[in-house]
């Protein structure tokens, strides 16, 4: 800008001039008549120094931020109001979550399965893992044992006695009922045919009764009669001796009773004798295999799916932190730009933080004559257009090394910071400022 001072020293020469030219007699006045002459008035001085310079300039906070999502999304809650005070890192907003809680919990679950199949492959066998397998050891000898020994008298004792029941029951499936048992059968039923003429003479004598077939002598005669049907049914059967098929099945059972012995007396085949051995190297190996535990690439495998499920975790933990907006740093909002339920599109700022513990005024009118006569840490008065009959200090806290344009003179920025000293009440972001910087 062009300095003020020339500015004013301009509107005092033009006073001074039309003040002169009131002095001239008018047309047709008498000279004498003539007013005294009236002393040119004397214009006040400013206040400052002629070293000083003034500036126009914005007022503005310390430091503020346009706050952005960076992922999209609908506003599931609001935490923040205009005017309110945040700290660094508090929530003023969430986005919807659903999708990206459920990731975390699958995220997790995965991480604990990974830990806990490295730590059990880490830790090796358990005891009782190990004395299982020794006892599969100790199993698979004692086969071998048996089968190189033959077999035992416990073992044939059960197996003969099994034959010799099979062979008697064969025995007496051929040779039929005895004579004592037919004898027997007789007398089963002549004491049936004489419990029934019992019974029949006693139902005769209630027979014309109405209610005859609920008084006893009906059911003693009906029990009777089953007796001696089932008694002439033992003697039919005794009398006609065993079936073809009877005696087919007593056989079969004599012989499976009798390849049983044959095969515990049989000698051991080397086939058996292999088979068991292969069982005992095979329950060895299977405890040296114990013992060793896992091997090192087993575990580094299993280190490596510990890495990738803690990557998979960061990476939807990072994705759930992207739901919540947060103050980068402690200040007020002073825009709040969205509303629950609204869709959010990514990097579109919805939220206005600054810092207003500290207030700066920016001038963009400074010309490059009046730009090299002002430096860092030069005191300047600063007067507000909106708070008129206050003053406060303030220094230069920086000068702006690459030009601008205002109206088409050659511009620099430079930034004064008011001091805390004088208060700031009453302060607002954008407020316009005069600033008198002393030069001297």
């Amino acid at each position: 800008m062009i300095s003020k001072q020339r500015t004013f020293a301009g509107i005092a020469l033009i006073s001074l001039v039309a003040l002169a030219g009131c002095n001239a007699a008018l047309p047709g006045q008498d000279p004498a008549a003539t007013a005294a002459p009236v002393a040119a008035p004397t214009v006040a001085s400013a206040p400052r120094t002629s070293g000083d310079i003034i500036a126009e300039g914005t007022l503005e906070p310390a430091h503020w931020n346009e706050i952005a999502y960076s992922v999209a999304g609908t506003v599931e809650e609001v935490l923040v109001a205009e005017g309110d005070m945040v700290e660094e890192g508090q929530i003023l907003a969430r986005l919807d979550s659903v999708y990206q809680k459920a990731a975390l919990a699958q995220a997790e679950a995965g991480l604990s399965r990974a830990k806990a199949h490295l730590a059990e492959l880490q830790a090796g066998p358990r005891t009782q893992e190990i004395e299982v397998a020794q006892t599969a050891i100790e199993g698979a000898k004692a086969q071998l044992e048996r089968i190189q020994q033959g077999p035992r008298p416990e073992e044939i004792a059960p197996a003969t006695a099994a034959l010799g029941i099979a062979q008697a029951s064969l025995q007496k499936v051929q040779e039929g009922a005895s004579e004592d048992l037919l004898i027997a059968a007789r007398a089963d039923l002549a004491n049936a045919d004489a419990a029934v003429a019992q019974a029949q003479a006693a139902y005769d004598r209630v027979a014309l009764q109405a209610n005859v077939g609920e008084l006893p002598q009906s059911l003693q005669l009906q029990q009777a009669t089953n007796a001696r049907q089932a008694a002439q049914a033992r003697l039919d059967e005794l009398s006609r001796g065993a079936t073809a098929a009877d005696i087919a099945i007593a056989r079969r059972q004599v012989e499976q009773a009798q390849a049983q012995i044959d095969l515990l007396n049989a000698p051991a085949r080397s086939s058996d004798i292999t088979a068991a051995q292969a069982e005992i190297n095979r329950a060895v190996a299977q405890l040296n295999l114990l013992e060793a535990g896992a091997r090192p690439e087993t575990i580094a495998a299993a280190e490596a799916d510990v890495a990738s499920a803690q990557a998979a975790l960061d990476q939807a933990t990072r994705g759930l932190a992207d739901r919540e907006l947060r103050a980068p740093f402690a200040g007020t909002a002073t825009d709040v730009r969205l509303k629950v339920g609204d869709q959010l599109a990514p990097g579109v700022p919805v939220v206005t933080l600054a810092d207003l513990s500290r207030f700066f005024v920016r001038t963009d009118d400074l010309t490059e004559l009046d730009i090299a006569r002002v430096a860092v840490d030069q005191q300047v008065a600063v007067t507000l257009d909106a708070l008129p009959g206050r003053e406060f200090s303030g220094t230069v806290r920086e000068i702006s090394l690459e030009a601008g344009d205002h109206l088409g003179d050659v511009v620099y920025d430079v930034l004064i910071e008011l001091s805390g000293d004088d208060g700031l009440d009453g302060l607002r972001w954008g407020m316009t400022a005069v600033a008198n910087i002393d030069t001297n």
